[in-house]
Formats: C-alpha cells, sequence, structure tokens
C-alpha cells in the first residue's frame, strides 16, 4: 500500500512539472524569407506622448541657441530637454511655435521644421536639422522577474528586447500568451504573441511602439501551488499528504 503511494506522488509530481515546450523559446523552425519584413522596417509614426530629439546644427552657435536647442550627447534629461507630443499632436520650438508632427515620420519631420527655418533664416546652407525619437518607453507588467516602465535608447525595441530589459518571464510566467496593450485612434487594442514559436520574429507584433504595456499572465499551476521541477512538486506533495496523514491518525486516535 505505502509502495502504491509512493508511486501515485512521483507519478503526480513528473505529470505537475513544467514541460519545456511551455517554457522553451523559439521553437520551430524559422521561414526562409519573413513575410513580415517590409512591415517591420517601415518607419515609425510619431504618437501622442512620444519625446523627440530636435537638434539643430550650424556654425552660428548663436542660432543654435536661439531656437532652443542643445547640443547632441549632452546628457541632458530628453523628458525635460526634449520635445513631447501634446495631446493635440503638436510639439512647440521657440519662435517656429507648434508644429503638428502626430503621425509623421522622422523625416516628415525635419523636412517641415527646415520649411519653418527658412522663414527665419534666408541661407539654407548655414544650418542643419537632426530629428529623432528619444528612446522607446513601455510598461511590462505581470510574470517577469523586473516589472516596470522601461526607456530603451533605441529606434527600434523587439518584444525580445522589452522581455529581456524586464529581467526575463520568471518560471510561471506564461511564454505562449504574452499580451501587448496598445492605445490607438480606434481605443486599447490587445495583440496575443507566443515567445515559444520560432514564427514570433515574422509577426507584425515583433516589434513594439512606445508606450505600449506588455503583460505576461501566470500559468494555471502558479494557483495550485505546485514547484517547476518534479522534485520540488514531489516535496510539495509528500507534505501536504503527510500532513494529512497525521491529521487522520490523530482523529483516529482521539
Amino acid at each position: 500500500m505505502k509502495k502504491n503511494i509512493v508511486y501515485l506522488l512521483i507519478i503526480m509530481s513528473l505529470s505537475s512539472c513544467l514541460s519545456l515546450k511551455k517554457t522553451t523559446y523559439f521553437q520551430g523552425e524559422p521561414s526562409e524569407k519573413s513575410e513580415m519584413y517590409k512591415f517591420n522596417n517601415e518607419p515609425y509614426r510619431v504618437q501622442v506622448n512620444d519625446v523627440l530629439s530636435v537638434e539643430i546644427v550650424s556654425e552660428n552657435p548663436d542660432l543654435v541657441s536661439l531656437f532652443g536647442t542643445s547640443e547632441e550627447g549632452s546628457g541632458g534629461n530628453l523628458y525635460f530637454d526634449g520635445y513631447t507630443v501634446d495631446r493635440h499632436g503638436n510639439i512647440r520650438i521657440p519662435y517656429i511655435n507648434e508644429v503638428n508632427v502626430l503621425g509623421y515620420t522622422e523625416k516628415e519631420i525635419r523636412e517641415k521644421i527646415e520649411m519653418e527655418l527658412k522663414k527665419f533664416i534666408k541661407n539654407a546652407e548655414t544650418f542643419f536639422v537632426k530629428v529623432k525619437l528619444s528612446g522607446i518607453q513601455f510598461l511590462v507588467n505581470g510574470e517577469v522577474n523586473s516589472p516596470g516602465t522601461i526607456n530603451l535608447m533605441q529606434n527600434q525595441v523587439s518584444i525580445i528586447d522589452a522581455i529581456a530589459s524586464a529581467g526575463e518571464i520568471a518560471d510561471f510566467g506564461n511564454r505562449q500568451e504574452v499580451q501587448i496593450y496598445r492605445k490607438t485612434l480606434n481605443g486599447v487594442e490587445r495583440y496575443t504573441v507566443d515567445l515559444t514559436d520560432v514564427a514570433i520574429f515574422d509577426s507584425e507584433h515583433y516589434y513594439i511602439k512606445p508606450n505600449d504595456i506588455i503583460y505576461v499572465p501566470p500559468l494555471q499551476r502558479k494557483n495550485w501551488g505546485i514547484g517547476t521541477t518534479g522534485l520540488s512538486t514531489f516535496t510539495t506533495i509528500a507534505s501536504i499528504f503527510a500532513v494529512l496523514t497525521s491529521t487522520i491518525l490523530l482523529i483516529d486516535n482521539l
């Protein structure tokens, strides 16, 4: 009888531990050519709350200071030194005033600013404008080791980069149902990606966007309180069984 109980505990522990299929990234064979290559390499279009770095380069330092731009690499805080896109889709630059940038690419914004500058500067060859997104900010929450708001100083951030920046997915995180929440003109949209499938590299959601919220839900077995390995599961089940046995014996002896 005792031997059968031990066998039962072992079987339960082995069947309850996390399988490699649910914890291994990028399973399967990659496609020969990504169908989403063109989509993922389309230029980003600026959204509300993005922060832009606008730099005017000129041999005349007084010209640069006139429009309130700082030298690149000054180490300033981009939250204060950059240009935040307001809820109307505008940024405010001294003398130029408001420039609508909502839905425009970095190149298109640069061209708009250059056109405005030509109203003040006759010789267009005396200045050079650089516009770029001041990093990508996003939030990672749920079953990750270091949840929180993260800002990466990159032009593109993949879902892989985002998860890695949050300290990787924890043992009980569901890698097959990672959720991305994104504010759009049509409201909040949710996308689900499977990080255990190598097809993630071909997904239109491989690259995240600024202000995305990434949520890693827990696996169901976290609610059961079962361990991640066979040994830890066996130990948990054995401990519960020992308590139940002791309780039953105690009641019988009363």
